[in-house]
C-alpha cells in the first residue's frame, strides 16, 4: 500500500505517509486516510520522505486535505520532501498554504 495513515491515541494528530508515486491513482487512498477524521482541530503531518514523484493532481489532493482541515485555519505540515518533490511544492507556492519541514 502506498498510502499509510496513523492516528494518535488522542485523535489530535494524523500522519499520512505517501510511498512511491503521489499522483491521481492515489486519490481514493489519500482521501480515505483523512476522510473519517475530525478535520478542524486536528494536526496533520503528510510524510513525503518516501515519495519519488508528485504531480499536479497530488497538489490538488493536498488542497482538499487543507479544506477538510479548516482551510486557512488548518494545521498541516508537509515533511521530508525530497529535492524534486520540494521543487514542485515551491513552484506551486505551497509554502504559503502549508508548513513545509
Amino acid at each position: 500500500m502506498s498510502i499509510e495513515q496513523h492516528v494518535s491515541d488522542d485523535q489530535k494528530e494524523v500522519r499520512i505517509r505517501v510511498r512511491g508515486r503521489f499522483d491521481f491513482e492515489q486519490h481514493q487512498a489519500f482521501r480515505a486516510a483523512y476522510r473519517e477524521t475530525a478535520g478542524t482541530g486536528v494536526r496533520y503531518v503528510v510524510d513525503l520522505s518516501q515519495t519519488e514523484y508528485m504531480d499536479s493532481s497530488a497538489l490538488g489532493m493536498l488542497l482538499l486535505l487543507r479544506e477538510h482541515a479548516g482551510g486557512e485555519f488548518s494545521d498541516i505540515t508537509i515533511a521530508g520532501a525530497s529535492e524534486g518533490v520540494r521543487k514542485v511544492l515551491d513552484i506551486a507556492n505551497f509554502g504559503r498554504l502549508f508548513r513545509i519541514a
